[in-house]
């Protein structure tokens, strides 16, 4: 566990003043305003509490202030870590049981209401709730927009990888983190739109008015006459035994640390889950330093793009498919993971178990909408529409036009005369395509000019490639006649000028020209620290990640814009066509220990988190007591912890499935008033002006 100091895209510098502070009366130091977490995980400290019901140690997991495991006591008050910045002097301590209320005898000071008026709310600073912002105050609108978090962006603020879709619709080939304060720059400056930062809406009442702890201080009521909610999506959790120790993290949660707050929290992971989510944390991790022993998923096909897939294999991550996590295991922490195949029931097949030493697992298994204050709102008969992930779950391309149709929409029926551009619509629907058909491409046969071989082969809505070229010798080839088209290259004109390479958001793209009978000059994209001479050898690997050669550096030359290097090397003549990427972590990275562990007890996985109740626990509840209205199980305590729900309610489905019971027939958990725990002095602004 350490500080990340050096990193390829990130600049780690202007972090903020370095602040005291204590952590069970050890003298610690970190950087004003950070998460506690991360200034606790920097100082290789994971586990915050031991749970009052069995004692667990229990630590990060979401980092989004979703769950409830890394509760501390700040200055004697309990608080989720993971959203309260750290302060000079802050006195730290971990929870053992349920906490005590600190003495306090001071009177009350009285109670202060405070209101705000907006024509709409908007709920969430990610893509889409910018994008809509921007189109509502286009329109005229009075606009509110609030965000639990300090910087607007949403999962952009995450994201150092090149996005995808159309360079002049969304910012194809622009990294996320850029995207971000390009659209908070823009947002910030609207004079119809005020922004209220690090405020949770905590919730949306039938009168029309919508509660927000501004500023994780104030409780301020919000009247609307509209709502837009935005909040995205929370990722889901997995039942295997030993998912709640500390280090297993879900993928956003990692990608917080490692990208957002720059600590390396990890030395080597393991992946669960092989969609875009997965796929792009294996590739942070590496760009952060840190070993990925592989990625898993239960499925038998990749569920992300392809050529992320393929990105991550030639960058040295095997991809085990048809393969699930058995249990993992350590003494307070991450020590050891063991997986294995499953048969057509998803039952592991414990004689291909392998055991990997990790350090860490990352739970990236898919997402769940975060449209609570959308129904709430609904049941209350409020105008309330949802845009991005809390409408449908998408490519970050697609919630920005999802945002702003979503606006466009919500004009028109607060009776602004504007029309929803068909367009829009069309756009949308191609950038949130799944994959379409994969095609066989030609073999590039080298020449004495420059020419680009494509590794895309899948349709994806993309096309920076098409767009960077200055001899204009790249386009779509007209299949579907849309963004899925695939990249051909037309004419003799290459320059060779490798913007393409660079451009690339898969890194997908290379460029070779013959050198003599025996050798080919190929180019190749490098998105990591190259603190290297000129004929060091690297290990090419194709397109799937299979060993090609040992080849010698050429030259490199760095992109600014892109962030991004091009590297030459000098590569046999027959496989230099077939060179698509560069080794980054050695194969020794990937090693499973001699022997596996085998203590399967999957009745022991958690399934509530902040109860710590069991699969084992609810199934057997739910067989003896014929439960079938979810709302029951809150007499064993699921669903009563201060996540209200929102981990454990996606998993039930799968316990009522095991105890014979069919979901459909099951009767849901009621939401709470409240979404987020608001503490009583601020609830009535006591003191406060």
């Amino acid at each position: 566990m350490d500080r990340i100091t050096h990193h390829p895209v990130i600049d780690p510098q202007g972090r903020g003043r370095k602040v005291g502070f204590a952590f069970d009366g050890q003298a610690l130091e970190g950087f004003e305003g950070e998460a506690i977490t991360s200034a606790l995980t920097a100082a290789g400290i994971l586990a915050y509490s031991h749970h009052v019901r069995d004692g667990a140690a229990q630590g990060l997991f979401c980092a989004n202030g979703q769950c409830s495991q890394c509760s501390l006591l700040v200055d004697g008050f309990l608080r989720k870590a993971c959203v309260t910045p750290l302060a000079e002097g802050m006195d730290l301590r971990s929870l053992r049981g349920n906490p005590r209320l600190p003495a306090d005898d001071r009177p009350f000071a009285g109670a202060a209401k405070r209101r705000l008026e907006t024509e709409v709310l908007i709920v969430g600073a990610g893509p889409s709730g910018l994008a809509a912002a921007k189109e509502l105050a286009r329109l005229g609108l009075d606009v509110i927009i609030a965000d639990d978090k300090e910087a607007l962006g949403g999962k952009l603020l995450l994201q150092t990888h090149k996005f995808f879709g159309s360079e002049a619709d969304c910012y194809a080939g622009t990294r996320g983190i850029d995207i971000a304060a390009t659209l908070e720059r823009e947002v910030r400056a609207l004079p119809g739109v005020r922004v209220l930062s690090h405020s949770p809406v905590a919730g949306v009442y039938k009168d029309g008015v919508a509660g927000i702890h501004v500023d994780c201080r104030d409780y301020v009521l919000v009247g609307f006459k509209a709502l837009l909610v935005a909040a995205g999506a929370r990722e889901k959790s997995v039942l295997f035994q030993g998912n709640g120790l500390p280090g297993v993290y879900g993928a956003g949660a990692f990608q917080t640390l490692v990208n957002r707050d720059l600590v390396r929290p990890a030395s080597r992971v393991l992946i669960v889950g092989s969609g875009n989510v997965g796929l792009i944390a294996a590739y942070h991790a590496l760009q952060a330093g840190i070993e990925v022993a592989a990625i898993v998923d239960i499925l038998g096909k990749v569920g992300g793009y392809e050529v992320h897939a393929d990105k991550i294999r030639r960058m040295g991550v095997p991809i085990l498919l048809g393969t699930g996590v058995v249990s993992v295991e350590g003494e307070g922490r991450v020590e050891r993971a063991t997986i294995a195949q499953v048969d057509g029931s998803f039952r592991p097949i414990l004689e291909t178990a392998r055991t990997y030493a990790v350090d860490t697992v990352l739970v990236a298994a898919g997402l769940s909408p975060c449209d609570e204050l959308h129904r709430q709102a609904s049941s209350f008969g409020l105008l309330s529409v949802t845009a991005g992930d809390a409408e449908e779950i998408a490519e970050a391309s697609s919630a920005m036009f999802g945002g702003r149709i979503a606006a466009i929409s919500l004009a028109k029926l607060l009776g602004k005369k504007v029309d929803l551009d068909p367009g829009l619509v069309a756009t949308r629907e191609v950038l949130k395509s799944r994959p379409g058909d994969h095609i066989v491409r030609d073999e590039v046969v080298p020449g004495k000019d420059w020419q680009p071989v494509f590794f895309c082969a899948e349709e994806i809505p993309c096309n920076p490639c098409t767009t960077v070229c200055p001899t204009k010798s790249i386009s779509l080839r007209p299949r579907k006649g849309s963004l899925l088209d695939l990249p051909y290259y037309k004419g003799s004109e290459c320059a060779g000028c490798s913007a393409c390479v660079a451009a690339c958001p898969g890194l997908a793209v290379s460029l070779v020209r013959k050198l003599d009978e025996a050798h080919a000059e190929v180019l190749l994209p490098w998105e990591f620290e190259a603190e290297f001479a000129v004929g060091t050898r690297f290990r090419l690997l194709d397109k799937e990640g299979a060993f090609l050669e040992e080849a010698p550096l050429l030259s490199k030359r760095y992109y600014k814009k892109r962030k991004t290097w091009v590297l030459a090397f000098k590569v046999s003549l027959a496989l230099a066509p077939r060179a698509a990427g560069i080794a980054v972590q050695a194969e020794e990275a990937t090693r499973p220990l001699p022997e596996p562990s085998l203590s399967f007890l999957p009745d022991e996985a958690i399934l509530c988190r902040c109860e710590r109740i069991t699969v084992g626990e609810i199934r057997r509840y739910i067989q003896d007591q014929g439960i079938r209205d979810a709302n029951q199980l809150k007499s064993l305590r699921v669903a009563m912890g201060s996540c209200g729900s929102r981990t454990c309610g996606p998993l039930l489905s799968q316990v009522f499935r095991q105890a014979g019971v069919d979901p459909a027939t099951v009767a849901p958990l009621r939401p709470r008033p409240l979404g987020v725990e608001i503490a009583m002095g601020d609830l009535v602004n006591e003191g406060r002006a």
